[in-house]
């Protein structure tokens, strides 16, 4: 039997405020405003050992929402009540059971599932709730909980626990799956509208998130676990973050949008692997541009996927193409092109043309994940990093600065995820950031992590011994510079 439980009601009665009390974290939105929750959001409940489900409000017919939309999300409820083994139906002890909430508690009885009615907003006492009405509905003992405050969740607890049974121990595992590793987290990021949720659809063969035109429609972070078949044959654990599309701070609208942009921005950080969904037809925008680097910020690996692809098959293969490009080929290139001209704080970073709509090179995603996740802890000789930063600088030297130029005496890495290498150089001003980015591509080009960021650290000589270090040369810069590494910890890659 599973163990999946739903939390169902019309609009604005409190089933996410609820959500977030039984996962104790704030996952889903809340807000006054009805019909935030539009997709079904899931949460395991450590302490119960089940699955809870937040799903969007039944009924919803608000003026921002077409009637499309409003269908969608119903089907995701009806999604939700199909899968789970207990129904928590939520109503509003204070405004009463209305007609909507009598036609809910209808279907439910309909399904056969077992259902507890969770009477909510009895943040004062049962003395101020509709109980009455809520015994009307036919689902049996209501249960008054205030999930603004936390009044009656001991007791809801219970009852879940009750419903659900004694968790079943789980089977004896072969070595060899405990030893397995952690799912990769994956998270499609970008502007709102360029196809991430009908990425996310075709990755997981279903229509568990709702895909729509209209833009903004997936407001919350949506976590959603599945396995894929690599090129190595191996069967490959996924995690994937479905994220709300990243508007500009200056254009949110409203309060949910602007929480809406924190959830997504907070996924990036819990993320392995970041997915850049740009427009096959928009090229790469100003706020692409902006979201990329919120990703570089966190340290994270890019993928960047171009969606829409098919819509560019299409125009060649029936009207011609578009002008000036030649062929597929060409608009392909010259895209790729632009890309890397605008975002040129992406060094490497795999491009991937794909079609959602038709699944065109959509397993290439997954595959070039497996891979940057493989790179990622790959350990650089620090011989060789030596070598390649000292023929960089030969190849191309830094600008000179008030008369110097910047020099790097050792070098060594100190960390993964991202790949952290600590300069120890003259001085750390000296190094602009276009001589950075030259550094990093170089060091990316030269080890093959295409796609993954890197950091450098930078420590400057003492100031007490710039003088000394005058007389005796880039030898004894370069001694001091081993020595510093050693004393702080790193003797042991210096010697790799």
């Amino acid at each position: 039997m599973s163990r999946i439980v739903a939390i169902v009601g019309r609009p604005n009665v409190g089933k996410s405020r609820l959500f977030n009390r039984l996962a104790r974290k704030r996952i889903s939105i809340v807000h006054d405003q009805p019909g935030v929750t539009r997709d079904v959001i899931s949460a395991e409940i450590a302490d119960g050992g089940y699955t809870l489900l937040d799903t969007g409000g039944i009924g919803y017919s608000g003026v921002d929402t077409p009637a499309a939309l409003t269908r969608a999300s119903e089907q995701q409820v009806e999604f939700a009540i199909a899968a789970a083994a207990l129904i928590l139906f939520v109503i509003d002890g204070l405004g009463g059971a209305s007609a909507l909430d009598e036609r809910i508690a209808r279907m439910l009885r309909k399904s056969g599932k077992p259902v507890r009615l969770v009477v909510n907003k009895a943040d004062f006492g049962d003395e101020k709730i509709a109980l009455e009405d809520a015994y009307r509905l036919g689902l049996g003992e209501p249960i008054p909980v205030s999930a603004e405050h936390g009044r009656g969740e001991t007791e809801l607890r219970a009852a879940i626990a009750a419903a659900l049974g004694p968790e079943a121990e789980a089977p004896e595992e072969p070595a060899a799956t405990k030893t397995a590793s952690d799912p990769l987290c994956i998270c499609f990021i970008g502007r709102p509208n360029v196809g991430k949720s009908s990425l996310s659809n075709r990755l997981l063969a279903s229509d568990r998130l709702i895909v729509s035109d209209v833009p903004g429609t997936t407001r919350d972070a949506i976590e959603l676990p599945f396995r894929f078949r690599g090129r190595d044959g191996r069967m490959h654990p996924f995690r994937l973050i479905d994220t709300a599309g990243i508007k500009a701070a200056t254009k949110l609208a409203s309060p949910v949008e602007y929480f809406s942009r924190l959830r997504s921005l907070d996924a990036i950080k819990n993320t392995d692997v970041v997915f850049l969904v740009l427009d096959a037809l928009d090229g790469v925008t100003q706020q692409d541009k902006a979201i990329a680097g919120e990703a570089i910020k966190e340290g994270k690996p890019i993928v960047i996927v171009v969606n829409k692809w098919d819509l560019v098959q299409r125009a060649f293969r029936e009207r011609g193409g578009f002008e000036p490009y030649k062929s597929e080929r060409d608009y392909r290139e010259k895209y790729e092109a632009a890309l890397f001209s605008r975002l040129y704080f992406t060094p490497g970073s795999p491009v991937i043309f794909v079609s959602a709509a038709s699944g065109y090179e959509v397993d290439r995603m997954l595959n070039a994940a497996v891979k940057l996740n493989r790179t990622l802890d790959q350990k650089l000789p620090t011989a060789k990093l030596n070598q390649v930063l000292g023929h960089l600088a030969e190849r191309n030297p830094p600008p000179a600065i008030g008369g110097r130029r910047f020099r790097i005496y050792y070098a060594t890495q100190t960390g993964n995820r991202p790949f952290r290498l600590r300069l120890f150089c003259n001085r750390e001003e000296k190094l602009t950031e276009q001589y950075r980015r030259y550094l990093e591509a170089g060091v990316v080009e030269s080890f093959g992590l295409h796609g993954c960021p890197i950091h450098f650290t930078l420590v400057g000589k003492v100031k007490d011994e710039t003088r000394g270090s005058r007389g005796g040369g880039h030898a004894s810069a370069e001694h001091r510079a081993k020595r510093q590494a050693a004393e702080s910890g790193e003797a042991g890659r210096a010697e790799d």
